[in-house]
């Protein structure tokens, strides 16, 4: 059995789900098959779409241990499902658990959250199946930009020189010496301004920023110095599967510094063929921050060199797809059903 945890309405899942069919999975649960058992030569191989969202309030879990044996139980409302039967895991974009209706005040809900959250990590961790992107302390350790540019770096990636800091002298330091600089957020995390959701992109560092530098000192944040660039490109990884995306967002004011604006009638997507050496270390460096599968981010400069910039540890690819065309949902579908074997 394949299990999916992500959100309903997931565009992705949406899109892998497509591909397993094509493969003969079928889909079990309220909007499919009920009967989850397989053929001898793996056809009809169940997949259960199911969101953590549900726990507690929805769905009930059960991990018991008795005479030498454990039992690992999901009953979703609608059937029960025997976990250690999970063969693959793909963990997309799950809702965090959530206490039912009736559980009102604030305090309670969310030491119900920390409750359910706990027991998941528990459950999770004896499951005897492969993960997609990784187990979710292996994820959550790649996605830290400080650990996986370190082991980019090992690897004989070109990354620009950074820092890493809430020292408002390093920022003062970091402008005197780049040419042009850029600053990030260290997690891109939305927050609210004014009670409103905002979200900071990129952005070059100018003067009257220095004016306010010392407000550095209470969030931490990437120094970069500006990399010119010819394209950007997204690279995503499944399994031993590289595929490379360039993203031209030159024609667009509100892209060009940071193509996640997603100004798609101005920014141009198309298939990137790269070179042998950057696609290995490409698919080693997924593989040695122990994930199955990642999204990269580079900068292709005017001189040809490709500048590593940030690993996304369950980075967006759906967009790759659409525009570009490159089969990743078939990728992620084939690694679901056999790891990716052909």
């Amino acid at each position: 059995m394949i299990l999916i945890i992500s959100r309903r309405g997931d565009g992705a899942v949406e899109r892998v789900m497509t591909a397993l069919r094509r493969r003969g999975a079928r889909l079990v649960g309220p909007d499919g098959d009920t009967d989850t058992t397989t053929g001898a030569d793996g056809a009809g191989t169940p997949v259960l779409w199911w969101d953590t969202g549900d726990f507690p309030g929805r769905s009930r879990i059960t991990a018991s241990f008795s005479g030498g044996e454990r039992r690992l139980l999901l009953d979703t409302g609608t059937e029960t499902v025997d976990l250690s039967r999970v063969t693959a895991v793909w963990r997309s974009r799950p809702s965090a658990p959530a206490a039912a209706g009736t559980v009102t005040e604030p305090s309670h809900r969310a030491h119900v959250g920390q409750q359910a959250e706990f027991m998941l990590d528990g459950v999770w961790s004896l499951l005897p199946a492969r993960w997609l992107p990784g187990r979710r302390a292996d994820e959550r350790r790649a996605h830290n930009k400080i650990f996986h540019m370190a082991r980019a770096i090992e690897l004989g990636l070109s990354v620009p020189d950074t820092v890493y800091t809430n020292d408002p002298a390093e920022l003062a330091g970091a402008y005197e010496s780049a040419e042009r600089l850029v600053a990030k957020q260290i997690t891109a995390e939305p927050f609210q301004v004014d009670g409103a959701e905002h979200r900071a992109f990129t952005t070059v560092v100018t003067r009257r920023h220095l004016a306010s530098r010392h407000r550095v000192r209470h969030e931490p944040v990437i120094l970069q110095p500006y990399v010119p660039k010819a394209v950007e490109l997204r690279v995503i990884v499944v399994g031993e599967r590289v595929f490379a995306a360039e993203i031209d967002a030159s024609a667009s004011r509100a892209a060009r510094d940071d193509w996640r604006h997603y100004d798609n009638d101005r920014v141009r997507y198309g298939v990137h063929e790269l070179p042998a050496e950057v696609e290995s270390r490409c698919a080693r460096l997924v593989a040695d921050v122990g994930l199955t599968y990642a999204a990269l981010d580079f900068i292709v400069t005017p001189g040809g060199e490709y500048v590593f910039l940030e690993l996304n540890s369950n980075g967006a690819w759906g967009f790759v797809e659409l525009w570009t065309g490159l089969p990743v949902s078939d990728a992620i579908a084939g690694w679901l059903m056999d790891g990716g074997t052909p």
